[in-house]
């Protein structure tokens, strides 16, 4: 057990190393605030004390930033969840270059209630508690340019524009990704469950589009989409570059929009009970996409919409994402 002049001590030098009292320090963010609440107190401490030692980054990437930017991260529950989970924030893969996330691990409701939201299918019911462990995501979806560096090719639709390399891929069937020789076995990757997904896009929101607390009121509700995804009403027909968009509250950009996403999953009806890491059916005949695309109206842009298709198909709307356990 510490004696209470050693905890006395502790307090001391990392008062001294911030340079701040733990009084409460308003309209900025400190060099004592770990955890970016504009307030130097005993909760960042207990975050300093929680994670004292070495700070090794893992072996599979480079470390952009240990601790998530407040500005980026804005919900405090979200930060400090990230910073006690003992691992960098922002990090950079070294196989696929691709720059990654930190979703910390939690619970939360996955799917939709017809009787709190409009626009619900009935495949997004039952509502139903989900618990997942910490992953690593892509910041924006796969461009052109990192599946070329890697595969040799691009098969793209959208490829002929000055912005193409930095647009999502598309064009590119689950398989591709997934299969043996495809995206994931070059890179040490892999896809998001569809859970993971879900979880990642509401980045602690219950609302049916990230970002924003109103619901949609009609089939292609325009007022709530415009600042943070590509789809039929301002796309142009066509693909954009990624990151364009606003990010959501994990820091996640095109969540919502530019192009569907390939998750994991075979598609299949979900379980009413809670579960924990689910990996969806062990087999089917369809695997699942998420997150609308720049072809379609806004209410496929929902956080819980789900659709499908076998996994050899290829369309200019889809593409994907990565992500990696830690």
């Amino acid at each position: 057990m510490k004696s209470p002049s050693l905890l006395l001590s502790i307090v001391a030098a990392v008062t001294m190393t911030f340079g701040l009292s733990t009084s409460s320090v308003q309209g900025q963010v400190c060099a004592g605030d770990v955890n970016g609440d504009h307030v130097v107190d005993g909760a960042d401490l207990a975050i300093l004390l929680g994670n004292w030692g070495n700070c090794p980054g893992p072996t599979w990437a480079t470390v952009l930033e240990w601790a998530p930017d407040a500005a980026v991260v804005t919900d405090v529950t979200l930060r400090n969840a990230i910073i006690s989970s003992g691992l960098p924030w922002r990090v950079r893969d070294n196989a696929s270059n691709i720059e990654m996330l930190l979703v910390p691990g939690g619970t939360f409701t996955m799917g939709c209630s017809a009787s709190t939201q409009y626009g619900c299918y009935s495949d997004e019911s039952p509502t139903h508690q989900v618990t997942l462990s910490a992953f690593y995501i892509g910041r924006y979806e796969v461009t052109q340019a990192q599946w070329q560096a890697k595969m040799g090719s691009n098969p793209s639709s959208f490829s002929g524009y000055s912005d193409s390399p930095s647009r999502p891929v598309e064009q590119v069937s689950w398989n591709m990704i997934a299969s043996t020789g495809g995206f994931m076995s070059v890179t040490g990757l892999r896809l998001p469950t569809e859970a993971e997904w879900e979880y990642a896009y509401r980045a602690g929101t219950t609302t049916a589009f990230h970002s924003y607390p109103a619901q949609p009121t009609g089939f292609n509700d325009d007022t709530l989409l415009g600042n943070i995804a590509w789809y039929d009403s301002n796309s142009g027909v066509q693909t954009h570059a990624v990151g364009g968009k606003l990010a959501n509250g994990l820091g996640l950009h095109d969540m919502a929009g530019n192009v569907w996403e390939w998750c994991q999953d075979w598609y299949g009806p979900y379980s009413s009970g809670s579960v924990t890491n689910p990996t969806g059916p062990t087999t089917g005949l369809d695997r699942l996409m998420r997150g609308g695309g720049w072809n379609l109206f806004s209410v496929y842009c929902r956080a819980s919409r789900r659709v499908y298709s076998t996994p050899d198909n290829v369309s200019d709307g889809v593409g994907f994402r990565v992500v990696r356990t830690p």
